[in-house]
C-alpha cells in the first residue's frame, strides 16, 4: 500500500473558520477514511499569515507564494492501493463544495524514484 498526500488548497478568505455544518462534513469524511483503515496522517491546517518564504541568497519574503492566488490550507496522508483510489478520497472531499481543491501526491521513500 502507498501513502499518498492530499494537499488542501483554497482560492477564497485562507483565513476562514468553516461553519459547524461544513466542519461536520469534513469529519465525517475524515472518518469514512479512518474506518477503511486508509488514514496514516489526518494532518493540520496551515497558516497563512504566519508564514515566510526562504529564497536563494538569503532572501526572506511574506506569506507562502503570495504571488498566486490559492492558498494550502492543509494536508493529510492516507493510505492506497493506487492513485485511483486516492483520487476517490480527494473527490469526496468537501473542500471542492467551496471552490478549493485537493492536489494527490505520492510520497516516496527514499528509495523510490519519482
Amino acid at each position: 500500500m502507498t501513502e499518498f498526500m492530499l494537499i488542501f488548497r483554497n482560492s477564497t478568505n485562507s483565513h476562514d473558520n468553516p461553519s459547524p455544518e461544513q466542519l461536520q462534513e469534513r469529519m465525517n469524511w475524515l472518518a469514512g477514511i479512518a474506518a477503511q483503515n486508509k488514514l496514516a496522517d489526518k494532518g493540520n491546517r496551515l497558516s497563512a499569515s504566519i508564514a515566510k518564504t526562504v529564497k536563494p541568497g538569503n532572501v526572506v519574503t511574506d506569506g507562502p507564494y503570495t504571488e498566486i492566488k490559492e492558498f494550502i490550507s492543509g494536508y493529510m496522508i492516507v493510505k492506497a492501493n493506487n492513485i485511483e483510489e486516492a483520487i476517490e478520497f480527494a473527490q469526496a472531499n468537501p473542500v471542492l463544495k467551496a471552490g478549493g481543491n485537493v492536489e494527490v501526491r505520492a510520497i516516496l521513500k527514499p528509495e523510490e524514484k519519482s
